[in-house]
């Protein structure tokens, strides 16, 4: 399924002042992503596991170094720049599913679409679409409180993939879940996955880091190790 580089760090560095002290977040980073990946990145708290999602996720610039995503070079791109690459070509993925508790699922779902300025009746017509997707077809007018906490990161998918971005970034989507609910969402993700989805996922669970197709561990900001296998 790998066949072109869709996200490539090169020698990548994020350092943190924090007033006298210099952190060294993230050390010479190589990495490329293909199309079609499904990669797990793995490592102790501290490691730079959050930092690497959130300069994969034009959250954060690099410091060192350059970020090519689609093609584009994003590193050095202003605040709106990057708040429009990550609209465009980027869904996130939460543990704590981040959403809005006064919208509908349907609604939910609608948000990138409305930032997109896609026209509103083509919008619900997209939203409903992935709702049935990921399942929940038959919920769209329920508020998030009214769902389980598996129904409510189906919804959290739904949301990330609404605008076919390039890249799905997930962190510990299966953190907040009971094992059957996390067993359910981590078939979805295999599923996207066989869809030719990319799929980039922090874990602490090496279960779960069995799943991908590749594992990226990290220890003190610097690459330990990159594995293929599957």
């Amino acid at each position: 399924m790998a066949s072109r580089p869709i996200a490539i760090l090169d020698h990548v560095g994020k350092t943190y002042q924090m007033g006298p002290v210099r952190v060294d977040a993230l050390v010479e980073i190589n990495l490329v992503f293909e199309a079609g990946e499904y990669v797990s990145v793995m490592g102790p708290s501290g490691c730079g596991k959050s930092t690497l999602l959130n300069l994969l996720g034009c959250l954060d610039r690099p410091s060192t170094g350059r970020y090519v995503l689609g093609g584009v070079d994003v590193s050095q791109m202003n605040d709106d720049e990057l708040s429009e690459i990550r609209g465009a070509r980027l869904g996130f993925i939460f543990q704590s599913y981040n959403l809005i508790q006064q919208l509908t699922v349907l609604e939910n779902i609608e948000v990138p679409l409305f930032y997109q300025g896609t026209p509103p009746e083509m919008s619900r017509e997209i939203a409903a679409e992935y709702a049935r997707r990921v399942g929940l077809g038959d919920r769209l007018k329920h508020k998030p409180f009214e769902l389980s906490g598996g129904q409510q990161q189906r919804v959290g998918i739904a949301r990330a993939l609404v605008n076919d971005p390039l890249v799905l970034l997930a962190d510990e989507p299966t953190g907040n879940l009971d094992s059957h609910s996390g067993a359910e969402i981590l078939e979805l993700f295999e599923a996207l996955h066989e869809q030719g989805k990319t799929i980039i996922l922090v874990t602490h669970d090496d279960d779960i880091a069995k799943r991908s197709s590749r594992v990226i561990r990290l220890r003190d900001g610097q690459m330990e190790s990159d594995m293929r296998h599957g």
